[in-house]
């Protein structure tokens, strides 16, 4: 917006054009070189001609500068006139080739073609574009002076609370460190007390646990005894080719030898204090073998009617005695109680389970307990609360610190975000946090920067921000997006473009943009 007053002043300068005698195509900065009465020398210098050769179609001068009405210098400009509307320079080889680009027409001055002269038109609705542009920047300026009053009320305010929360943590800090002590002198007896019932419970879960591992070797004992002699030998100790040693499958005489402690034998005792230690992890109880499947009872059919040959046949007039069913039947069901598997003995895993669970504590030592987890939760609560407050410090801290603007006009950005939904994606801005990009039909979000710093000229520093450091391209550098900030009664994102490959530039609207517009006479243009 610091280029409207100077556009405006050209076109002022414009509307009453000074009619001074020059060759064509020249200036009127640069009309007096151009003196017809001496010779001229080109404007670099390079050779004095007589002035009779300017514009003559045949080029004099390195610099072209001697032919600025003709085609005649490869290197020559045309400056066109345009009458109520922008002068300017065209190159010479547009001069009479049939297309207009002067809007008073005078670059085809002898091509034929008729051009209209449309300076007039176009300066009109330029200045109707530049009369809205300057009613945008009064608003805008307005809005951005009321943007600066609350900026500072905000700053006010945020350093009130800043030092509200500031003196209150020291209160909860002295608080949470009184809650620590108490915690602390909860927690010790607690401890002690855990300690206690921990030890306790692992006492009686030894003897529990040596009284099984007894029981079990007791119980290997007797089967092992095959013989019931009341010793294990090395024969016995043969049949469970588990035990084996190295891995053969096998349990040899030397190996069954070396598990009964180089003896051949081994009676109750001695199995139960060093053979069992041995054998007690290899070892298949018999009760636990794999269990064989029950045997088939054959079942009677129903005589063919027309008798096999090779099946015997009942007389058809022999009876059956009752006593004999009855026998019969009793046969069939002590065959079925002897086939059936025998009843698993007790689940070993649940009584490990059982002892594995802690008993529930005493009175006492869960009256400790609840007293340690209440201070827990006192000091949590309190601890939280602080941890809360210097994270509210921290942020306000920044806040109040961040570059917003030479009055903080542009503070109210702070904590926003806003959007742009183009054909294919949604870019957000979210000011002095990061720019990101995400397809509009679903997909991962793309960082395409985060907060850098301002980075406009000397003269407008506020005008741009660059945000960096985003994600990286594939085999190309990280994501940056350079923002430029425009004058607006409205906060909004305009356009975003990609003109290098992952370089971004976002137009963003902002009153917080606008500079006060000069005063200048309208009636003029």
């Amino acid at each position: 917006m610091l280029l409207l007053p100077v556009l405006l002043s050209i076109l002022s300068g414009l509307a009453s054009p000074v009619e001074v005698k020059r060759p064509r195509g020249v200036s009127l900065t640069n009309h007096h070189f151009y003196d017809e009465s001496k010779p001229f020398t080109c404007l670099d210098g390079s050779a004095t001609i007589a002035f009779d050769k300017v514009n003559d179609d045949y080029c004099d001068c390195k610099d072209g500068s001697d032919e600025p009405g003709t085609a005649a210098c490869p290197n020559g400009r045309f400056h066109c006139s345009n009458a109520g509307y922008r002068p300017q320079y065209i190159p010479s080889s547009r001069i009479n080739d049939g297309i207009c680009d002067c809007c008073d027409a005078t670059d085809e001055y002898n091509s034929g073609i008729v051009c209209e002269n449309t300076c007039k038109e176009m300066g009109r609705k330029e200045r109707e574009a530049l009369k809205q542009m300057a009613e945008v920047a009064r608003e805008g300026f307005e809005l951005k002076k009321a943007l600066m009053e609350e900026a500072s009320k905000r700053k006010e305010e945020k350093q009130k609370k800043l030092a509200e929360l500031q003196e209150g943590k020291k209160s909860v800090e002295e608080q949470v460190e009184s809650l620590r002590s108490l915690k602390e002198a909860a927690e010790k007896p607690e401890k002690e007390a855990k300690e206690v019932h921990q030890k306790a419970w692992e006492e009686l879960k030894a003897v529990e646990q040596a009284k099984r591992d007894q029981a079990k070797a007791a119980e290997a004992f007797q089967e092992l005894d095959d013989d019931a002699d009341g010793v294990v030998s090395v024969a016995e100790l043969q049949t469970h080719s588990e035990l084996d040693v190295d891995g053969d499958g096998i349990l040899s005489e030397a190996e069954a030898k070396t598990l009964l402690g180089n003896s051949l034998q081994a009676d109750v005792a001695s199995f139960q204090d060093a053979v069992w230690a041995l054998i007690k992890e290899k070892y298949k109880a018999e009760s636990l073998a794999d269990t064989q499947p029950l045997p088939t009872i054959p079942v009677e059919e129903e005589p063919d009617t027309q008798p096999d040959s090779h099946v015997d046949q009942l007389p058809p007039d022999e009876d059956y005695d009752e006593e004999e069913d009855e026998e019969d039947d009793t046969d069939e069901d002590s065959i079925d109680e002897e086939v059936l598997p025998p009843k698993p003995a007790s689940d070993d895993k649940s009584v490990e389970d059982e002892l594995d669970k802690m008993p529930p504590y005493d009175e006492a030592t869960q009256a400790l307990i609840d007293a340690a987890q209440k201070a827990r939760e006192q000091f949590e609560e309190v601890e939280k609360s602080l941890k809360e407050m210097e994270e509210s410090i921290r942020s306000l801290e920044k806040e109040i610190s961040f570059d917003f603007g030479p009055h903080r006009e542009f503070s109210y950005l702070y904590g926003q975000c806003y959007e742009l939904t183009t054909n294919e994606y949604i870019y957000r801005l979210c000011p002095f946090n990061r720019v990101s990009q995400k397809p509009k039909h679903g997909g991962s979000e793309t960082s395409l920067g985060t907060w850098g710093s301002w980075a406009g000229p000397d003269d407008n520093k506020f005008s741009i921000m660059k945000y960096e450091h985003g994600t990286g391209c594939w085999q190309g550098p990280s994501r940056s997006t350079t923002v430029k900030l425009t004058c607006g009664k409205e906060t909004v994102v305009t356009t975003t473009t990609e003109p290098s490959r992952c370089e971004y530039l976002m137009e963003f609207v902002t009153p917080a943009a606008c500079h006060e517009p000069k005063d200048l006479n309208h009636d003029e243009l």
